[in-house]
């Protein structure tokens, strides 16, 4: 039988998919990384995960397997994500929280050697099966990251980039989006006066709560952030702590933090990784109080991590 060939545009891999195989493998450079996923051939479904499944999570993760080379950093991960609801990976440094939390708006696929296998869905599209525009996706799931990175420009053209790089040139809607993403994240009174300033003059709490309206202005769905406290003052990270509380009643937020007090301040759900593995996720204050696994146990009493 002869093999489909499905181009994809020109923002992502090429996509081989042969009828006789299950497996999804795409390079189209040695530059572009390997994405493997399983897949139902003869235009059946691509997982036989249920519609109804699918509406009800705003994430839905089945499988997932994810490679360096030959290197396993994550085995087998199944989640759920419900939307307008925050949910906070926690575990030992290097355990594959970061790595999993890069593959839900696919940052991972700069990495050459990243691999993947499994299926991933965001509000019920498969992520690395379907024709995904790379730019819609990342627009709709926002990354924040763990050192603020304002861009060396003016906290004006900092907070309104994402519109900018969209194409977006309407010089009265850029200015509502700024000032609308700037109060959302209580900084707006601190900085309308200065907004010719340069990003880069402003204190570490400030530039992170800058980023964060940079995110919030491409109104996205969910918002991804990884440790975004960890290199804050206490008073800042209070302020980031109730910012996110409060993003809860527009967007879904997954949060990558190894601060436990904080996961159980602000988080609905937690899940704990270990060694690749997700050994336990649920309810915040079940995980905390009564956790079914001995690991987990161990891990938030403190005998290691």
């Amino acid at each position: 039988m002869k093999n489909d060939l499905i181009i994809l545009p020109s923002a992502q891999p090429s996509f081989f998919k042969s009828m006789g195989s299950d497996i999804i493998n795409t390079k189209t450079s040695s530059n572009e990384p390997v994405i493997e996923s399983e897949v139902i051939t003869n235009n059946q479904e691509i997982t036989s995960v249920k519609k109804s499944e699918k509406k009800e999570y705003q994430i839905l993760v089945k499988n997932v397997n994810v490679f360096y080379s030959e290197f396993q950093a994550l085995k087998d991960i199944n989640m759920e994500v419900s939307p307008k609801s925050i949910t906070a990976f926690i575990g030992p440094s290097g355990c594959g929280k970061s790595t999993f939390l890069r593959t839900l708006n696919r940052m991972n696929d700069y990495i050459d050697s990243f691999k993947i296998k499994g299926d991933i869905f965001i509000n019920g599209k498969n992520i690395y099966n379907e024709k995904i525009i790379l730019e819609q996706l990342r627009k709709d799931v926002g990354m924040v990251f763990q050192k603020p990175n304002p861009f060396p420009k003016s906290i004006l053209e900092n907070a309104i980039y994402g519109l900018r790089i969209q194409g977006i040139k309407d010089k009265s809607f850029l200015a509502e989006r700024a000032e609308d993403s700037l109060k959302q994240v209580g900084l707006w009174d601190e900085v309308k006066d200065n907004l010719k300033k340069s990003a880069l003059a402003l204190s570490g709490g400030q530039q992170q709560r800058l980023c964060i309206a940079r995110t919030l202005a491409v109104e996205p769905e969910i918002i991804l952030m990884d440790e975004p406290t960890s290199a804050l003052d206490p008073i800042s990270t209070g302020r980031i702590e109730e910012l996110i509380f409060e993003l809860k009643k527009n967007y879904t937020i997954v949060i990558v933090t190894h601060n436990m007090q904080q996961a159980s301040r602000i988080s609905d759900n937690t899940a704990f990784f270990y060694l690749g593995e997700l050994v336990e996720q649920g309810k915040t204050n079940d995980i905390f109080t009564n956790p079914k696994y001995k690991r987990t146990e161990n891990y938030i009493t403190g005998r290691f991590g």
